[in-house]
């Protein structure tokens, strides 16, 4: 089944927003063992949507056309697929009828702009929208079905979920089978490459690979659950070893939650380099008040000293980035709250502030429960401030994953130089 998918809106192709609803479907489809052949975006121009609508339509089984359903003068998506068909807009009265209703229960006048949201063109089958104003629909075009849908995302999605997808594996059952997929830290996709690329995959498997910073996701798809997928999975688990942070789980701070949670910890957290981005990654989870204690962005060696008690000649004699200093800085917030353990980070994020002794990049890290105290210095070389904040934060919650599940809490990472390590 070739699939294309066309996204309008100036805002989309000038790149003031990002294209997430693509994004979103092509792993959706993925899972279903479908994929798109093309992709592409086009600008708010009547004449050009028409002309890709019926482009893609004859390489195409089915055109997923996002965006343009909306109620101002630059939504064209119903008018192009009507002068693509030869055909005119007509009301949709079952659509205005909902529109009515909606507007009614919500005690405001509907505004006189929303009844072109209702202009579908002749012929086209409506396609419900649960949670918004602009319905959907679908017509056909030399040989291909184009489906036409908003372009906010979370109706894009629901209506995609509970209406196209069925339809699509109705037309193509065989497509339908099961994703295993290992989220990997610490490997590059070139190693990992190397590691895999010589399974023999049993018929109907295959293997792929997504690098979503800071993790790389590998997949395997496989038509049916029989013994020889059983076997191969647990060959590639085998295989990734203590690489992989999570299975089937690609939100890294819900899978820490379920482990603290299920063995009734506290966390603290002391950051410097990254500013809080670690407390913000894991508080993004609900629930996350379960086991996060509290957080401290301890910044200044002021703020160490007085925050979570840093002395003050630990810091003359060691500096801020140093094994000694993240030591300190668990500790301290451990005594400075209720948890049972600490992670503590404090680097050089860059661009200045680097020595020949300590460069940009260098940033030491430390786990403490009370008892024990697990400390590195790693150096990430030549990587921005971005980075080098979103992969500290990524290795203290490595750090985590690790002593949770009973691994060595420092882990070999690729790319990232160890320069000391102490437990």
């Amino acid at each position: 089944m070739r699939i294309e998918m066309l996204s309008t809106g100036d805002e989309v192709l000038q790149g003031d927003i990002a294209d997430t609803n693509a994004a979103w479907c092509g792993q959706a489809l993925s899972d279903m063992g479908l994929s798109f052949s093309r992709r592409q975006t086009v600008a708010d121009n009547l004449d050009d949507i028409v002309d890709a609508m019926a482009q893609a339509a004859k390489r195409s089984d089915w055109v997923l056309v996002n965006g343009g359903l909306g109620p101002t003068s630059d939504d064209l998506s119903a008018e192009a697929a009507a002068r693509l068909l030869g055909t005119e807009l007509e009301l949709n009265q079952d659509w205005l009828a909902k529109l009515q209703a909606w507007y009614q229960a919500q005690d405001t006048p509907m505004p006189s702009s929303n009844l072109k949201q209702a202009m579908l063109p002749k012929g086209a089958a409506l396609v419900d929208n649960p949670i918004g104003t602009a319905c959907g629909f679908i017509i056909e075009y030399a040989g291909a079905q184009l489906i036409f849908t908003p372009g906010v995302p979370s109706e894009f999605k629901q209506m995609l979920q509970q209406q196209w997808f069925p339809l699509l594996a109705k037309q193509q059952p065989q497509a339908q089978g099961e994703v295993k997929r290992f989220y990997t830290f610490g490997l590059s996709e070139s190693s990992l490459s190397d590691r895999l690329d010589g399974f023999a995959l049993p018929e109907g498997a295959r293997l792929g690979y997504r690098s979503a910073r800071p993790s790389i996701e590998v997949k395997v798809f496989y038509p049916r659950p029989e013994p020889q997928f059983t076997a191969l999975i647990d060959s590639l688990r085998q295989q990734l070893g203590e690489h992989v942070f999570s299975e089937d789980q690609a939100d890294w701070a819900l899978h820490l939650q379920q482990l603290m949670i299920a063995q009734n910890k506290k966390l603290v957290l002391a950051e410097s380099c990254t500013g809080g981005m670690l407390a913000s990654e894991l508080v993004a989870v609900a629930g996350s008040s379960a086991y996060v204690e509290r957080g401290f962005v301890t910044y200044s060696n002021q703020a160490k000293q007085q925050s979570i008690g840093v002395p003050e000649s630990l810091l003359a004699e060691y500096g801020a980035v140093s094994i000694q200093t993240s030591q300190a800085m668990a500790e301290g917030a451990l005594r400075h709250s209720e948890a049972d353990i600490a992670l503590s980070i404090t680097g050089i994020a860059g661009p200045g502030g680097g020595s020949e002794e300590k460069p940009v990049g260098t940033v030491c890290f430390s786990l403490s429960d009370g008892k024990r105290c697990f400390s590195q210095q790693l150096q990430m070389f030549n990587r921005s401030r971005s980075v080098v904040r979103i992969m500290s934060t990524a290795v203290a919650m490595d750090m985590l994953r690790r002593y949770l599940t009973g691994l060595p809490v420092m882990g070999d990472y690729q790319h990232l130089k160890r320069v000391v390590s102490k437990m």
